[in-house]
C-alpha cells in the first residue's frame, strides 16, 4: 500500500516522499538532510526523485542525495538542473521504479515557464508544486496570466476527489487574501476554522483536494460576478475579460498584507 509523507523543511516548504513501507520516491526534495533523516528514521530505500521545476527550494537537495545513493531524476523538459536523468512533458508517463506508481505528466507553466506536475489516475493524487496552493496559486515569476489560467483549468479539470499535494504551507495566508477578496462565500467561512484549527495543532493543511479549491479558492473562481464586484470596488476597473480579473486578483494578492 503506498503512502505519502510531508517532510517539513525551510520556513514553510513540504517535500513529499511516496513510500510502500519499504522503497520511497520524494518530490521536490530542496534540502536533503531532512530526506535523509526521514529515510533513515521510516527504514526506507530512496528509488528516485520527482522535480516540478527549477527553484532551488525545491531542488537543492538533489546533489547530496545522489551522493549517498544513484537514482534516476524525473524533471521539466527544457529544464538545466542538474542531476536530471528523464526529461519529461506533458503526455508522458512516469512509471516508478521499485513502486506501483504510475504518474502522469502536465505542463503547468505559469509560476515557471516549464513548469510540470505529476498526477497519479489510480490514487488521485496530484504533485503541483507552486502551481495551485491550499486556497491560492503560484507567484508568476516567468509565465503569463493567460498561461497560468490554462494550467489551472487544466489542474481543476482532475476529478474532484483529487488529493492536492502542494509545496508550501501558504494555507492561512492564502485564505485571509480569499476572504477579502470573496468575503460572502459559505465554504471558504467554514473552511477558514477548520485550517486554522490544524495549524493550531502543527497539522499540515494539506493536501487538499480539488474540490475544495473549486469551491473557496479565488484564482479558480476569478469568473465569479461577486469577485469581479470586489476586484471593480477595489480599483481594477478593467477586470472583467477572464485574464484581466486573473491578472488583476494576482496583482492584488502580491500587494496584500
Amino acid at each position: 500500500m503506498l503512502n505519502v509523507l510531508a517532510i517539513p523543511a525551510f520556513q514553510d516548504n513540504y517535500l513529499w516522499l511516496v513510500h510502500d513501507g519499504v522503497h520511497a520516491a520524494v518530490v521536490d526534495p530542496g534540502d536533503s538532510a531532512p530526506v535523509l533523516a526521514a529515510l533513515a528514521k521510516h527504514r526506507l530505500s530512496l528509488v528516485a526523485i520527482l522535480l516540478t521545476h527549477h527553484h532551488a527550494d525545491h531542488v537543492g537537495g538533489v546533489p547530496e542525495l545522489l551522493r549517498h545513493v544513484k537514482v534516476p531524476v524525473f524533471g521539466p523538459h527544457n529544464e538545466s538542473i542538474p542531476g536530471i536523468t528523464h526529461h519529461v512533458a506533458e503526455g508522458d508517463e512516469v512509471s516508478v521504479p521499485g513502486l506501483p506508481l504510475r504518474l502522469e505528466v502536465l505542463d503547468v507553466p505559469g509560476h515557471t515557464l516549464d513548469h510540470i506536475a505529476y498526477f497519479s489516475p489510480q490514487q488521485q493524487w496530484l504533485f503541483c508544486g507552486d502551481t495551485l496552493f491550499a486556497g491560492g496559486c503560484g507567484r508568476l515569476f516567468e509565465g503569463t496570466p493567460a498561461q497560468m489560467v490554462t494550467s489551472l483549468a487544466k489542474l481543476t479539470a482532475l476529478p474532484d476527489s483529487t488529493q492536492v499535494y502542494c509545496a508550501h504551507e501558504y494555507t492561512l495566508s492564502n485564505l485571509r487574501f480569499a476572504q477579502a477578496v470573496d468575503p460572502n462565500n459559505a465554504d471558504l467561512a467554514a473552511r477558514v476554522p477548520e485550517e486554522q484549527a490544524k495549524r493550531d495543532q502543527g497539522i499540515p493543511t494539506v493536501p487538499t483536494t480539488i474540490a475544495m479549491e473549486k469551491a473557496t479558492n479565488p484564482f479558480l473562481r476569478h469568473t465569479e460576478d461577486a469577485i469581479l464586484a470586489r476586484l471593480a470596488d477595489n480599483g481594477f476597473v478593467d477586470s472583467r475579460e477572464p485574464i484581466a480579473a486573473f491578472a488583476a486578483l494576482r496583482q492584488w494578492k502580491n500587494t496584500f498584507r
